[in-house]
């Protein structure tokens, strides 16, 4: 009988464990361009889409930098040689873990480069 109430035990410490993880998704916005385009000619280059995160220990810590919406966008108009998006739009999601937390920006859109 004890060793029933040890397995029930640890089955119950098993499953509340892994309530401790999890995901959750937040929806975020979109605009037109991440920069005015009145006046400007530019070039299409394509899709593209980047990310920022931030980490924290038992979700209050910090342990890396700052996660910001700007840093992605930038991050993705680079990553295709381009100077800014259009048709951009912007998500959050957050990821628990047991010991740390992830909150996680995704911006994605179009590059472009301004022509002269």
């Amino acid at each position: 009988m004890n060793k029933l109430v040890k397995g029930m035990a640890l089955g119950v410490m098993g499953v509340a464990t892994c309530f401790l993880a999890g995901c959750a998704t937040m929806p975020g916005g979109i605009a037109p361009s991440s920069t005015p385009l009145e006046g400007r000619s530019y070039q299409i280059l394509g899709y593209t889409a980047a990310t920022d995160s931030s980490v924290k220990l038992f979700g209050f810590i910090p342990v890396s930098g700052g996660n910001h919406i700007r840093d992605a966008v930038r991050s993705a108009a680079r990553k295709a040689g381009g100077d800014a998006l259009i048709e951009v739009t912007v998500e959050a999601y957050d990821q628990y873990w047991i010991l740390f937390s992830r909150h996680i920006t995704r911006v994605d859109g179009i590059a472009i480069r301004f022509t002269k």
